[in-house]
């Protein structure tokens, strides 16, 4: 008896119906997870920057007043590098200190306040 294949081919599998679209309902359902992880990672990424920013600020705002600069030019420094930055200062002993704060958001739901203290010796008084 010949082989119901002559060229010796394996035989075709019939495609069965329940297999088709569902690369498509996969991907549909992958896919809203997969953006909201990329702009969770990019807000992420967003927020550090502007603590590293925050930090530098300052940290320059500190440098400032230890060399006899006013207050308000320590918080154009800050608020040039991180607008909307909240600051402070205090004096302790050979040191003045800046803290500069601001409120990160990622995405609408997300907010967390960044904070970055930075000291310098005080040689203006």
């Amino acid at each position: 008896m010949p082989p119901p294949h002559a060229s010796g081919a394996a035989p075709r599998r019939p495609r069965h119906a329940g297999d088709r679209g569902s690369v498509s309902a996969e991907l549909a359902l992958a896919l809203p997870a997969v953006v909201l992880a990329f702009l969770l990672g990019a807000g992420a990424l967003g927020a550090a920057s502007r603590q590293v920013a925050l930090q530098d600020a300052s940290a320059d705002a500190a440098r400032l007043l230890g060399r006899g600069e006013g207050q308000d030019a320590a918080e154009r420094v800050v608020h040039a590098a991180v607008s909307g930055a909240g600051v402070s200062s205090s004096r302790s002993g050979d040191l003045v200190c800046v803290t500069a704060s601001v409120d990160a958001s990622i995405g609408s739901l997300i907010r967390m306040p960044l904070r970055a203290t930075s000291c310098a010796l005080d040689g203006g008084l």
